[in-house]
């Protein structure tokens, strides 16, 4: 080693930078796959062409296919919590909490956060029928979202901002169905009117308008 005390290696640090990237781009691009074609869509060889990596550079990172799908189910989640819960943030629990809730749910999929709609739609559809880590996964991720969306449901019912009578479960049902129908007009028909009409049937749901989208258009990221 010279006087700079350079040697022509690698630095760690730069070394493990390198490797986040990496793994960052796969997870990325691999989300973009599984959005629009589903997860088995997501193969090595696909993504180490997409990428210019070599498949056991790729694999180096994940170790095994399932080890990657359970990553990008990770990785939705976390883009998810991003660009729908942390926009509520800092309203009122209860009624205001759950309109911020719905109207940024509602603006993921109007932005196009995602090529192929929302993940977990898609997921939950690919695997509803096949028992294993990666359903768990994505029947877990899913359930911890309704528990949130129910928690600000029965606050709002007990503050009287829903009527009386209001049941939780099926309010909640109600509101996931306009969201599957959402995804489905913007996915199979390219409907943009269905943006307004979602927004329309929420208002009437929860007896109070969704407030305008402000966020602006943008691709998810990790």
């Amino acid at each position: 080693m010279g006087r700079s005390g350079y040697s022509g290696a690698v630095s760690p640090r730069r070394s493990a930078a390198d490797a986040r990237d990496t793994r960052s781009a796969i997870l990325v691009r691999g989300l973009e796959i599984a959005s629009a074609e589903g997860m088995e869509g997501v193969t090595i060889g696909r993504l180490a062409a997409d990428l210019g990596l070599s498949k056991s550079g790729l694999l180096g990172h994940f170790g095994t296919k399932e080890t990657l799908q359970l990553a990008l189910v990770d990785t939705a989640a976390e883009a998810f919590s991003r660009e729908v819960s942390d926009p509520a943030d800092g309203t009122a629990f209860g009624m205001d909490h759950l309109v911020a809730l719905c109207a940024a749910w509602v603006s993921y999929l109007e932005r196009g956060v995602l090529p192929g709609g929302c993940f977990f739609m898609a997921a939950a559809s690919e695997f509803d029928d096949r028992p294993g880590p990666v359903r768990d996964a994505v029947a877990g991720l899913h359930s911890l979202w309704q528990n949130d969306l129910r928690r600000h449901i029965r606050l709002a019912i007990a503050a009287g901002e829903l009527p009386d009578g209001t049941e939780a479960d099926q309010l909640l049902f109600e509101l996931g169905g306009v969201m599957l129908a959402l995804n489905h007009a913007l996915q199979l028909y390219g409907d943009r009117t269905a943006i307004e009409r979602t927004r329309r049937a929420m208002g009437r749901l929860l007896g109070r308008p969704l407030p305008a989208p402000t966020a602006t258009r943008r691709r998810v990221a990790v």
